[in-house]
């Protein structure tokens, strides 16, 4: 069952990187909009006259925290409708219909395997909540790799607070990777991350197939979603350990 939608308020706006904005938009009518980390909401922009080509979804990039706020991380894209408006109409104060929480892009219920966070661009947004979710309810879980992948360290999202977070968060790898621009960190594809992590050594509890135990979560553009799929698949995982969030 859908959610109803209802009226939103941009209540705060930041610039991220050169081409990415934060925003923060509060939900007057509830006390408290809950929802799990990696789900996503839908805002009805007035873009067009036909209901389906206003509507435009973003994943949810803060953490439940007990209030009526939620923060989305966007991208400009040329030619967009959608964030064109966002970018050159919203102001703070604006108001805006949203529909959410919705998705299953969401953390098992036991994490008894090694999570592999694998994105792009603005797909960091889930997995920054999840994150976040996690320092703040402590539970058990394997190790949990947040990979990364951008072309300058410009574009780089949240960075401070990932490597901030890694220092709190027990098992919690941040390891971003850039394909444009030689730096202090990792340089090319994010493909390249997993495959080294995965090839790099297998644990105790490996299992019969030698492969290292392990839950793989996709967010971004359909191109990387495609060969991380193919790629992972080739290393010998079952399509039922790929989880994805497809942007575009």
């Amino acid at each position: 069952m859908l959610e109803p939608w209802r009226a939103g308020k941009f209540i705060r706006i930041e610039n991220e990187t050169p081409s990415t904005r934060r925003f923060w938009i509060e939900i007057p009518e509830l006390e408290k909009f809950d929802f799990e980390p990696g789900q996503f909401i839908t805002l009805d922009l007035p873009i067009h006259e036909q209901k389906n080509k206003r509507w435009r979804s973003y994943s949810i990039a803060s953490a439940p925290n007990g209030t009526n706020v939620v923060e989305l991380v966007i991208v400009l894209l040329e030619g967009g409708a959608g964030t064109t408006y966002l970018f050159n109409q919203v102001q703070v104060g604006t108001e805006v219909l949203l529909r959410g929480p919705q998705g299953k892009f969401t953390l098992p219920g036991v994490i008894d395997k090694d999570l592999f966070l694998i994105c792009t661009g603005t797909g960091i947004a889930p997995f920054h909540s999840m994150a976040t979710y996690l320092k703040n309810n402590p539970r058990d879980h394997k190790n949990i790799y947040l990979l990364f992948g951008c072309r300058t360290k410009e574009d780089l999202l949240y960075y401070n607070e990932l490597k901030e977070l890694e220092k709190w968060l027990p098992h919690f790898h941040y390891i971003p990777t850039l394909s444009r621009q030689t730096w202090e960190g990792k340089s090319g594809y994010v493909h390249n991350l997993y495959e080294e992590i995965l090839k790099a050594g297998l644990p105790a509890d490996a299992n019969v197939a030698g492969q290292h135990p392990a839950h793989f979560y996709l967010c971004g553009w359909k191109n990387m979603i495609d060969e991380a799929r193919q790629r992972i698949t080739a290393l010998g995982y079952d399509k039922k350990a790929i989880h994805l969030e497809l942007y575009g």
